[in-house]
């Protein structure tokens, strides 16, 4: 694959520039959201409640597909990370409300910590840049 055939987007994180990464990278037919958590440039939102984290983060992670022309619909896998069990229902309830038409596969995990010990979720998405929709259907089959 060329260069030109990948795009890299940034969103500001403050991470993004000291780490050395970007928001989201278009490949072929993929684009990949690196791990997004509720920060705001260097404003964390909803501090201390897990689904306002998880709402923002996912928001925030589908903003990033709006740099391909991309939206929720596209989505085929989402991973969540918790730092705490206690969350998970909170989290989930948060991406049901977002995915529950899109069904994407989707992973969770309770994870040690994270880089400020405020952020309770962190959250990635991949997305299908081909086709969606009745036409894409055509031969495919539901298990």
């Amino acid at each position: 694959m060329t260069s030109e055939a990948v795009r890299r987007v940034q969103s500001g994180s403050p991470w993004e520039e000291s780490f050395g990464f970007a928001r989201a990278v278009a490949a072929g037919d993929r684009v990949l959201v690196a791990g997004t958590s509720s920060f705001r440039g260097r404003v964390l939102y909803g501090e201390g409640d897990p689904y306002e984290q998880a709402r923002v983060a996912f928001t925030g992670a589908v903003e990033a597909l709006g740099e391909f022309g991309l939206g929720v619909e596209s989505v085929i896998r989402t991973r969540m990370y918790l730092a705490h069990l206690r969350d998970v229902d909170e989290v989930g309830r948060a991406h049901k409300e977002l995915f529950d038409s899109v069904r994407p596969a989707a992973t969770l995990l309770v994870v040690e910590g994270f880089v400020d010990p405020r952020i309770l979720v962190e959250v990635e998405l991949e997305a299908f840049r081909g086709p969606v929709g009745p036409e894409a259907r055509e031969g495919a089959v539901d298990s």
